[in-house]
């Protein structure tokens, strides 16, 4: 209760019995419509709530009349449910035991178990041909329970579980849900906590985009998020709730484990979880169901006429209730009761071993099938479902189970063990507890039978990943002629050139409707607004206004049919809706074809964690870097200009990375990826760099294609070349430039290289040294990088907008003396030129740094660097970019 008197008891119980009386004979729905017309008026008189506006008191959201007829067995269900709780135990002790410290979770599944059963037997719905399967998105450290059902079901075999997180050498199975690693079980990757509600989140809105874009028919299919109380804490956990009710996602169900417990103790010690999520939830406009309470004390509520229990379970902390729970049935009353002689006389006629046997609701079935009813049949918005339970349920409550100790508990005794087979009733001998056996009933029995009869009528087993090929033509490289052909007098960005590629891709009738850009905001920034008009951005309810830019030809179109995905200012939404594009072609059994267009000082830096997600779950798809560069965005300063991102990008082994400079480089990467991701249907992602600047494009040169891809082809030959320039991006045109300097100047040629991906050129070249250096015998072809520069004459200057460190990876497969220029520390605000100049990567340092590798060879005397630096008025002494 908000207040803690009443000083008017006969008032208050005639409002209470008024509101008793309009639910009866007007229903729930006309009692909401009063509440809401009387705080609305209250609102309006001054009148406001303290706080708990958006909470409830801490009991079970939907009453005991209410409670649906469980529609299964029971005792087959909670005897199925204490074998995946046994053999979920006996896999992570036996990897501790056989294989070191390999490590695993008891604790989390042991609180989860019951919500999991309830679904998988009643709910959860798998995939079969022609009818989509709900998505589920497993707590990511549970991974046990499902590999012990899994077990049970026959899709995973003894030897998969005793191999528990050790999948080097033989069967095993994962540590967590990882696609990557287990890609016919795992759909989603969800252990690094916060992202698997994101993206469950944005893929409920997905499967409404594609519906309303009329690529896959209308259906009742539900996006299932499951997460931890202390997960929520984690900003992505929460980044998408109002999002999801401005899409009215009823198709989405949000179900939180609320244990009360992070890995070191409470989640909210002086405060209660799970009235703060309801808040944040119910704020956030979702409807929110709370299973707080076991059967057991539904008869003590009931008799409750003072309200006291309600009121004093209201005012206990969580740091109490976790002591509550393990200080047994005696100390349990002390604590409930107190010196109260309410709350003693209601519980007098129970006794301690009765009272300790008092659970919380997310340990029972029943409970938990009524508010699943309850969600799957809710309408207009998205349901989020709080279950109050234990950590460690089940675990002894003389060890770990409700402690502060749970998460990391890997190990039990052998009284522990039989402790758990009694109150589970496991018909197990000694023998087998000791010798810590799996427990798989016969095929024949009654539980084995019920539990492949319930997936039968539900679809099939889950979670189970279905990649089922279906190559799209994608077009020939001719049909980007036009950028082929270069840009002629006209200047232009790489930016550009991609709004020239979409172009080509919207007439593709093979590709057009797979097209899925997205953007953060910024369409505008990045010259692509003509999107608007040619796919509009999508919209669920259309365009419910007039736009002030109407009359112009490129407005702010929405459309309920929108092909364009705007986010708003989110570039970890961005990436969910990006991951659920990219992984299309196996949640939805229909590629789809996803650019996400972005800062690239805010991707790999800002969501590098959803990136490696994606590689994780085999995403494909093109992630744009647009504005790329240190030194490209001008004016815009240290924390916009991005000169690291490529590096990153080198660390995901399944992401390919380019920095293009021209339309033609573009185009031919953008083609090839296409060919690989959605014809030969690679798992890989691309990442390509798009810079706002502007100049001429050059026409390819002939046969550059192959090098374009590989990473590094010649764009400008010299006769009988001194000096080998390569450069990349933006720097490109300065490497071109400092060519024509050291000629004009120096009497000096030079070969002008356009390294499109020093990250490619490393990968192959290193795995080629692998296979050399474990066949000493075999002959192996050197790499590509080392055919391209070997025979090559003088020595090697590459340049790049990036640090230093991107193209160093190259620098063990060149002969030559090899020197590297990059932009190595801050950025800052100011021109191009300037920026340049400052973190020496402009045409002058590239020139200053062949002519001294000329010298230091003894080709030219040092006195021409010297020379150099005076002519183009170059200060040897200022600050050193890097520290400055």
């Amino acid at each position: 209760m908000a207040n803690s008197t009443d000083s008017d008891p006969i008032e208050t119980a005639e409002w209470l019995e008024a509101l008793s009386s309009v639910i009866e004979y007007e229903g729930s729905e006309r009692a909401q419509f009063i509440l809401e017309v009387l705080l609305a008026e209250a609102n309006k008189l001054g009148v406001t709530l303290k706080g708990g506006a958006l909470t409830t008191p801490f009991c079970n959201t939907i009453p005991v009349t209410d409670e649906p007829t469980y529609p299964g067995d029971l005792k087959i269900e909670y005897l199925l449910e204490a074998i995946h709780r046994w053999n979920a135990i006996v896999m992570v002790l036996r990897a501790k035991k056989t294989a070191g410290g390999v490590g695993g979770h008891l604790s989390s599944y042991a609180s989860i178990a019951s919500a999991y059963e309830v679904g998988f037997n009643h709910f959860f719905r798998g995939a079969t041909s022609g009818t989509p399967g709900d998505l589920i998105y497993f707590q990511g450290h549970s991974s046990e329970g499902n590999y012990a059902r899994a077990f049970l079901e026959g899709r995973l075999t003894e030897e998969h579980l005793i191999n528990f997180r050790q999948e080097v050498y033989g069967p095993g199975v994962s540590s967590y849900p990882h696609p990557w690693l287990m890609p016919n079980f795992w759909q989603f990757a969800t252990v690094s906590l916060g992202l698997g509600p994101l993206q469950g989140i944005y893929q409920a809105r997905f499967i409404k985009y594609l519906e309303n874009r009329k690529l896959i028919p209308l259906n009742d299919r539900k996006v299932w998020i499951f997460a931890g109380d202390g997960e929520m804490d984690e900003p992505e956990s929460t980044a998408g709730l109002t999002m999801a009710v401005r899409e009215n996602l009823d198709n989405l169900i949000y179900v939180v484990n609320c244990n009360l417990q992070r890995l070191d103790g409470p989640v909210r010690s002086h405060g209660k979880i799970i009235q703060e999520l309801e808040g944040v939830f119910r704020g956030a406009g979702w409807h929110v169901i709370k299973v707080i309470w076991s059967h057991h004390w539904d008869p003590l509520f009931a008799k409750d006429k003072k309200g006291v229990l309600q009121k004093r379970l209201d005012a206990i902390l969580d740091g109490g209730l976790q002591t509550s729970y393990v200080s047994g049935g005696k100390l349990r009353r002390e604590f409930l009761c107190g010196e109260d002689t309410d709350l003693q006389e209601l519980m007098k006629t129970l006794s301690d071993e009765e009272l300790e046997m008092f659970s919380r609701g997310g340990h029972e079935l029943e409970k938990i099938y009524a508010a699943y009813a309850k969600a799957v049949a809710h309408k207009d918005q998205p349901v989020a479902i709080l279950l109050h339970t234990v950590k460690g349920y089940g675990l002894g409550k003389g060890g770990a189970e409700g402690r502060n100790i749970a998460h990391n508990q890997l190990d039990m005794t052998d009284e522990q063990l039989k402790a758990f087979c009694q109150r589970f009733n496991l018909p197990l001998t000694d023998e087998q507890i000791h010798n810590l056996e799996f427990y798989k009933p016969h095929e024949d029995s009654p539980e084995m039978q019920y539990l492949h009869e319930r997936r039968k009528a539900l679809n099939g087993y889950l979670p189970e990943r279905l990649a089922i090929s279906a190559p799209i033509t994608t077009p020939k490289l001719e049909t980007f002629d036009a950028i082929l052909q270069g840009s002629g007098d006209r200047t232009m960005s790489t930016t550009m050139v991609l709004g020239r590629i979409f172009n080509v891709l919207l007439k593709d009738a093979n590709v057009k409707d797979r097209l899925v850009p997205i953007f953060s905001d910024e369409v505008r920034t990045f010259g692509l607004e003509e999107l608007f008009r040619k796919i509009g951005i999508y919209s669920h309810v259309g365009q419910l206004y007039v736009p002030e830019d109407k009359e112009q030809l490129l407005y702010y179109r929405e459309s309920e049919d929108g092909q364009l995905l705007e986010e708003g200012i989110t570039e970890a939404g961005c990436m969910a809706s990006w991951i659920a594009a990219a992984t299309s072609y196996s949640s939805h059994q229909i590629p789809m074809i996803p650019f996400f267009v972005y800062y690239s000082m805010f991707g790999f830096q800002r969501v590098g964690d959803f990136i490696w997600a994606a590689g994780d779950m085999r995403a494909r798809g093109f992630l744009i870097g647009a504005t790329a560069g240190r030194t490209t965005l001008e004016g815009e300063g240290l924390q916009h200009q991005d000169g690291q991102s490529l590096l990153t990008a080198g660390t995901v082994p399944n992401c390919r990375s380019y920095d293009p400079a021209f339309g033609y480089e573009m185009a031919v990467i953008i083609q090839h990826g296409l060919h690989a991701m959605y014809e030969k249907e690679e798992d890989v992602f691309y990442y390509v760099m798009a810079m706002n600047e502007k100049y001429a494009h050059p026409a390819m040169p002939k046969n550059a294609e192959d090098g374009i891809v590989k990473g590094l082809y010649l764009f400008k030959e010299a006769k009988k070349a001194e000096v080998q320039l390569l450069g990349s991006g933006a720097i490109l045109n300065e490497v071109i430039a400092a060519a024509e300097l050291l000629e004009k100047d120096f009497s000096i040629t030079a070969n002008v290289w356009s390294a499109t991906s020093f990250n490619e050129l490393r990968r192959e070249a290193s795995m080629l040294e692998r296979e050399s250096r474990l066949h000493p015998t075999k002959k192996i072809p050197l790499s590509y990088l080392e055919t391209c520069l070997n025979d090559q004459v003088g020595p090697v200057i590459a340049a790049t907008d990036y640090v230093r460190a991107y193209a160093e990876q190259i620098r063990p497969w060149i002969k030559s003396s090899y020197t590297v220029l990059g932009t190595d520390g801050y950025g800052r605000s100011d021109t191009r030129a300037r920026l340049r100049e400052f973190f020496e990567v402009n045409r002058y340092y590239i020139v200053v740094a062949a002519l001294y590798a000329l010298a230091k060879e003894g080709a030219i005397p040092m006195t021409k660097v010297t020379s150099a630096l005076k002519k183009y008025n170059m200060d040897p002494n200022k600050p050193n970019p890097m520290t400055a």
